[in-house]
Order: structure tokens, then sequence, then C-alpha cells
């Protein structure tokens, strides 16, 4: 079984085209769950959009819902649809998004870390000027963020866990026990953590997580899926065969996906 959770879409502001575009691209790429997962709104802050070129309306909210839900029932039969999202993790704003999720049939959520430090993990000049013991602060911040998402409880899926390597590849070499420490966190939650193809639409090319840190997620129990991250249509299910070879040459013998937040194993 082919599948795909990780999918974006014009409602955030920098994908390209809709819902229903990329379903007809993972109808057209073989697969036969496909995985509708657009970025959050911030459901923190007090103004209904504050950032209109990485997520969604507030108020456009319930509308996400509803098309997924109805395209859902309308491809029923040619491939399945579920409904998830790019959760962005705020401890402080932790229950504000909570109440939301709450309010709607999700078949997943994925858990993702975006700002750490309140910086981008993108933002390339963070790491000007930083002494070595800087860079290992840095780091173990961002995975303290991450294993506090693990714990909270709120989400069947972690998203990119290494994504702040995406433009300082050097990241991977910055040395701390933060990595494995909170990949068994990870495993002791009983969450999956996604192989996210997108790292090679960044300078560090590739994907997220490292073979490495697959391997330590192997040791401590850590369920593993597929999302390409998609932002335009083409890339939707982007280097699935690839992934699902390495995953078996690591030792892996199944991936999950999600429904009605129920895991479900396939076998590679």
């Amino acid at each position: 079984m082919k599948f795909d959770l990780h999918t974006h879409h014009d409602r955030c502001g920098h994908a390209q085209g809709e819902i229903r575009d990329y379903i007809e691209a993972g109808i057209r790429n073989g697969l036969q769950v496909i995985g509708i997962s657009d970025h959050s709104p911030y459901f923190g802050s007090s103004t209904d959009r504050p950032q209109p070129g990485i997520a969604m309306a507030k108020s456009e909210f319930p509308n996400y819902v509803k098309e997924v839900l109805r395209l859902k029932e309308e491809y029923q039969g040619k491939i399945e649809v579920l409904l998830g999202m790019e959760s962005d993790f705020f401890p402080e704003h932790l229950e504000s998004y909570r109440k939301v999720y709450d309010q709607y049939p999700f078949d997943y959520i994925i858990g993702s870390v975006h700002l750490s430090g309140g910086v981008s993990i993108f933002n390339k000049k963070r790491w000007k000027g930083l002494t070595d013991q800087d860079q290992i602060l840095h780091k173990e911040e961002y995975y303290d963020l991450i294993a506090q998402s693990a714990r909270s409880g709120a989400f069947q899926i972690l998203g990119h866990i290494d994504a702040m390597k995406g433009y300082y590849p050097a990241f991977t070499d910055i040395q701390t026990e933060a990595v494995e420490k909170t990949i068994q966190i990870i495993g002791e939650h009983d969450l999956a953590i996604e192989i996210n193809t997108s790292g090679k639409t960044k300078d560090v090319g590739g994907w997220y997580p490292s073979d490495t840190m697959l391997e330590l997620c192997l040791h401590y129990g850590v369920h593993v899926t597929f999302g390409s991250d998609s932002h335009i249509p083409g890339r939707v299910g982007d280097d699935w065969e690839e992934v699902r070879a390495k995953l078996k040459e690591i030792g892996y013998k199944e991936w999950v996906f999600f429904r009605q937040k129920k895991m479900v194993s396939v076998a590679l």
C-alpha cells in the first residue's frame, strides 16, 4: 500500500494548487492513501492571520476541514483521503490548539517545531557568530521542544525531526546527547516520526531525518511513516520507493499511517 501523509495546498500561502490537485496527483502516482495536512493557523494569536505567507487564517480553518471531508466522500473507491493537520508546537499555546482540534474528526495530527528560541529553524542567520557551545545549546533547545511535543499527547506523528539542518547542513555534526534522549522519549510515547523527503528542496538535500537517526528510531521502537511535505502537486509521493528501500535496508519491517487516530501498520 502506497501512502503520503504530508501535503499542503494554497490556503497556507506558500504552496501551489488546491486540495483536489494533490489528490489527483496521488492517484496518478499510484497512491492508495493520501493525507491532507496543511499548516495550522496560529491559534495562539489574537489576530485572524498574523502570518499570511506561512499559515491559513483561523477563519478559514472550518472551510479547510469541510473541503477535505467532502473530497473524502467524493473520492471514495478511488483513493482514501485522510483529514490531517501539520500543527505548530508552541508549549505556551498547546491547550488553545488542543481545544480547536478536539472539535473535528482528524485522522491524525503532525506536530512540527518550526520556531526554536523565537526564531525560524530555517533562518540561516541564527547560526552566525555562534561559538561551538552556543550551537550545542541551540540544538538542545530544539530537541527539548520536540521532546515536549512527544510528551504532550496532542500528536500521532512528529514532523521532520531534524529539519533544522535544512539551510545549515553542519547542524548534523553538532554533538549532543539530546538527540538520542528525544528519540527515546518518542518511542516511549508510541508515536511515529515521518521520513520527510522535502529536505531535497533545501540546501542540505536528501531527507529528514538522517539515516543515523532512523537507526536510533528503530532501536527505540519508534514507528515511521512517509510524508513528501509537498507544496506543489508534482511532489506527491516523491521518493516513496527509495525511502521504502532504505527503511528495509536499515532493518524496518513495517511503516504506518493513521485512520481516525488509530495506527495502521503496512508491511514494507
